[in-house]
């Protein structure tokens, strides 16, 4: 499978201007009645449905409920006027039935899932207010519904068990946590809609103004969510998050037809962290600049060789390279690549390089980060993970699926709303040692001496990159991909950069990162979404740019097109 994501910088913003006498309007859904009166619900129904049984096949042993209750709100402008001006509140349930026990249940890697034609699927849509019985009658028919199918599958799993060495069925299929009671603080997202519908509306009236942008979007979206979650261990944890992301995006296209894009992508927990209008209008400018630098610059031809990925890109390589690869369910998912599986105490990495996943970090300095929680998806509070140490790997990232020699979770099971979580990402941290730390001046000239040594004709410095997939299945081969917004070659006799275009990263994971060989001792946050099996949720990644003695890209695909016919309306 592919897993997409995009990462983008922070930068460091003030107030944005909305006014004297702003009009704020907020998201807030909840109070302690509010959260007391659905918990209450849930675990009423969730008793009861600890008792079902059909005839003589197993009854439940876990029972988890969620609701996941998500105000979003979403300002669009395009062409210097508001296309977009919606809330939408959506209230959503999610159960999880297992049955058999701990060590052998219906979950875990089932090949051959029971397959049956239903003529009815029940609504997972909840009340968006307190009604006790409104309530429990989703989850009544879900929990139903959800039971039978895994009855089946345990039945499915069971016989074909018999076919499974000894090394898979001997992983249990369930970890056993402690019961945890968590209330997360009130949280209260505000907006003045009409403010920032104005402000938007300008930022992108200043994109068009260069006669060879084709096409533009600036956009806002605050979402809200809470999170209700209890289980018949006895967990019992509601928990809310903010997150306001604003991005701006341009197209154009080249003399040669190739499609151009450049972009920016802001994040925050409060509003008061998003950019004002004047540093939005001064990175529009900045991105028109870009397009016309992007039109003006050559093709480059595919290319091996040393190469500086600014920390941006550094943080994308070792996402997609070693982040996703270290999940804990595809250590036991006989169909993915299993990379490091069954290396723990070997050498994975340089020995100067250290990585580990905290989402307990709610900011890393003065940046906040997209990836902080107090609790997973799963109910298991959040814990740093240690995965490579001094190059050694010490472990993985885990969900409540356990993998052979790591039997309990570290608070990484995460999903998109109501999808199943599994272990993932949260803020992902590379670090190197003192000794491996250098200026990025000296960075810039071990790439030009290295380039030389190599006999090489130029070096080359990713400076901006879109975001990356990889493939992690055992069926494709093991490689990941990059696509360079800016980049640049670098003249190793005089250090010029020279900006190209029209290639991608490309490479396989254990022979891209062991050909690093330096870092900068200056360090850069970035803030996304990750998407993979359990959809998108938010990430960081903070990295140090790196040396490596050798990139590769290949040509990018791409459809070369005729820009408009006709100029833009508001050119004639």
């Amino acid at each position: 499978m592919k897993i997409y994501h995009q990462l983008a910088l922070v930068l460091a913003v003030g107030l944005i201007g909305c006014g004297a006498t702003p009009v704020r309007e907020s998201t807030a859904t909840t109070t302690p009645d509010t959260r007391n009166a659905i918990v209450a619900a849930l675990k009423a129904e969730l008793d009861r449905s600890m008792d079902m049984r059909f005839r003589d096949y197993e009854p439940p042993y876990f029972i988890a409920y969620g609701l996941n209750d998500e105000t979003t709100t979403t300002i669009a402008a395009r062409f210097g006027s508001v296309f977009m001006n919606d809330v939408d509140r959506e209230r959503a349930a999610y159960v999880e039935v297992r049955v058999g026990d701990y060590t052998f249940d219906n979950f875990a890697n089932i090949e051959g899932e029971s397959f049956r034609l239903a003529d009815y699927a029940p609504a997972r849509r909840a009340p968006l207010n307190t009604d006790a019985e409104a309530l429990r009658g989703v989850f009544w028919l879900l929990t139903d519904d959800v039971y039978k199918k895994a009855v089946s599958d345990y039945l499915t799993k069971r016989g074909s068990s018999v076919y499974d060495t000894d090394e898979k069925t001997d992983v249990p299929s369930f970890s056993k946590e402690t019961p945890q009671t968590f209330r997360g603080p009130f949280l209260k997202g505000e907006l003045d809609r009409d403010a920032w519908a104005k402000t938007l509306g300008e930022i992108s009236k200043v994109l068009t103004e260069d006669e060879e942008v084709i096409d533009s979007l600036v956009d806002l979206t605050l979402t809200h969510a809470t999170r209700y979650f209890v289980n018949s261990e006895g967990t019992d944890v509601v928990q809310e998050s903010l997150i306001y992301s604003l991005q701006l995006s341009a197209f154009s296209r080249a003399p040669d037809g190739m499609l151009l894009d450049t972009g920016r992508s802001f994040y925050a927990r409060e509003v008061k962290g998003l950019p004002s209008a004047d540093t939005l209008k001064a990175e529009a400018i900045a991105m028109v600049k870009e397009l016309k630098a992007l039109r003006e610059a050559p093709v480059l031809d595919p290319y091996t060789g040393p190469a500086i990925l600014a920390p941006e890109a550094s943080g994308v390589l070792f996402h997609e390279v070693i982040g996703h690869r270290l999940e804990g369910e595809r250590q036991r998912n006989e169909e993915e690549g299993r990379t490091f599986k069954g290396r723990v105490g070997k050498a994975v990495l340089p020995e100067f390089l250290s990585v580990y996943d905290d989402p307990t970090l709610r900011n890393y300095e003065d940046i906040q980060l997209n990836g902080f929680y107090h609790y997973d998806q799963e109910g298991v509070a959040a814990q740093k993970a240690v995965l490579i140490e001094d190059g050694v790997l010490k472990g993985y990232l885990k969900s409540r699926s356990p993998i052979e020699g790591s039997l309990k979770s570290n608070g990484h099971g995460r999903a998109q709303g109501i999808a199943k979580p599994i272990a993932r990402m949260s803020n992902l941290v590379i670090e190197a040692n003192a000794a491996a730390k250098v200026p990025y001046d000296e960075l810039k000239k071990q790439l030009m001496a290295e380039v030389k040594a190599q006999g090489k004709p130029f070096g080359l410095i990713i400076r901006d990159i879109t975001g990356g997939s990889t493939n992690t299945s055992g069926w494709g081969y093991q490689a990941f991909k990059g696509s360079p917004r800016l980049l640049y070659k670098v003249d190793p006799d005089t250090g010029e950069e020279t900006l190209v275009r029209g290639v991608e990263l490309v490479g396989t994971p254990l022979t891209s990162i062991n050909k690093i060989i330096a870092a900068s001792d200056n360090v850069d946050v970035f803030n996304g979404y990750c998407g993979a099996e359990s959809g998108y949720v938010p990430v960081s990644t903070v990295a140090p740019a790196l040396l490596t003695t050798e990139i590769e890209l290949q040509r990018k695909q791409q459809s070369n097109q005729r820009p408009p016919i006709l100029p833009a309306p508001w050119k004639n």
